[in-house]
């Protein structure tokens, strides 16, 4: 298909002195724990993967474990790690190995591929790197690498470039030492083959890359359009009880957070007053605390927490849908990264120390 000269040797041996040898998961890299971190490294890097995929680990360390827990436990480990639709499938994906494969792992591609959370690639990097099996991989580091060797043009929707470069892909995957291949892709995409300032001096398939060649390591791939950046402003209600409980609704699965317990959000402030007024028990006018800014990947979240000394239970929230939440002794369920420095900050403060005195 190509006149270029395979990848694959020069790769091999780069890896063998230059790759990524001590990984977590490389050791003892059976299908499970290959298949966690594989979840875990999606849009996320590995020196912030690491720590959380030891604690999960620690907790989960097979299948069977994961399946077992309630899905609370498992979005609670993954808090702070982001994208939490991938700790959701990773839990159905779990509960189905359990039921429909007697919780063994499955080594056919096309099951792998139909479990939630898992795609083509991400199937094919587990089938390789654990079970020596040759399917090709494109995450995004082997599409960068793939699409600057072979001068492959066009964006991540581009149809025809991801066809090309699938077909790539296939091309130079080797039939043997394919685990030692895939990591190697991997780790030159995201060491020297990478996005801005990429490492070309260093690179072992420069003297016959595409890109290099013409100096188009910048507009190769094309980059994605950048949108606009959005700032969003909402409000949140902080309903503490004497006893040191702040009232906690889930979030819808879909959406920002899905699945995670939060508190009462709201557009506007008067939005969050009529809920406070109807739905709570206020012993006194909401204090509106140090706002909370947060970043997501194309917006700007900006959080006013109104904080509300209360008493009694919220009226209006259905059963498993709301829970009271003990700053002091926290429960083990999911939690957003700045809704947990939040409470941890207020169960300091000097606010909640007057809440349980009263």
């Amino acid at each position: 298909m190509s006149s270029r000269p395979p990848i694959a040797p020069a790769l091999l041996s780069w890896h063998a002195h230059a790759g990524r040898h001590d990984l977590p998961w490389q050791q003892d890299p059976t299908a499970y724990r290959v298949w966690v971190s594989e979840i875990m490294l999606q849009q996320t890097q590995v020196t912030t993967v690491i720590p959380y995929y030891l604690r999960f680990m620690a907790r989960f360390p097979d299948v069977g474990t994961l399946a077992a827990a309630p899905v609370d436990e498992v979005l609670h480990l993954w808090s702070g790690l982001g994208y939490y639709a991938r700790a959701r499938n990773l839990h159905r994906a779990a509960v189905r190995i359990r039921d429909d494969y007697g919780g063994a792992f499955p080594q056919d591609f096309e099951q792998v591929a139909a479990l939630p959370g898992i795609g083509r690639s991400t199937a094919g990097a587990i089938l390789a790197l654990a079970c020596q099996q040759r399917y090709p991989i494109l995450d995004g580091n082997a599409r960068r690498v793939l699409a600057r060797y072979f001068g492959v043009e066009g964006g991540p929707a581009d149809a025809a470039a991801l066809k090309a470069l699938w077909a790539h892909a296939e091309e130079q995957t080797p039939a043997a030492g394919v685990a030692r291949y895939t990591q190697a892709i991997m780790d030159l995409g995201a060491t020297v083959c990478v996005r801005r300032r990429p490492l070309c001096s260093e690179c072992p398939l420069a003297a016959h890359c595409s890109a290099c060649a013409s100096g188009r390591q910048h507009e190769i791939p094309a980059p994605r359009r950048a949108a606009a950046r959005r700032r969003r402003e909402v409000y949140m209600v902080v309903a503490l009880k004497g006893s040191g409980e702040v009232l906690l609704e889930r979030r819808p699965e879909s959406g920002v957070w899905g699945g995670l317990w939060c508190l009462p959000q709201f557009e506007t402030q008067t939005a969050a007053a009529d809920f406070i007024e109807e739905s709570l028990v206020p012993r006194e006018a909401p204090q509106p605390l140090t706002p909370v800014e947060h970043g997501f990947t194309h917006f700007d979240l900006s959080i006013t927490p109104l904080l509300v000394h209360c008493g009694g239970e919220a009226a209006g929230v259905g059963e498993g849908e709301a829970l009271w939440y003990n700053i002091r002794t926290p429960a083990r369920v999911g939690l957003p990264a700045p809704i947990t420095t939040l409470l941890a900050g207020l169960a300091r403060d000097t606010l909640f120390s007057r809440t349980v005195e009263d």
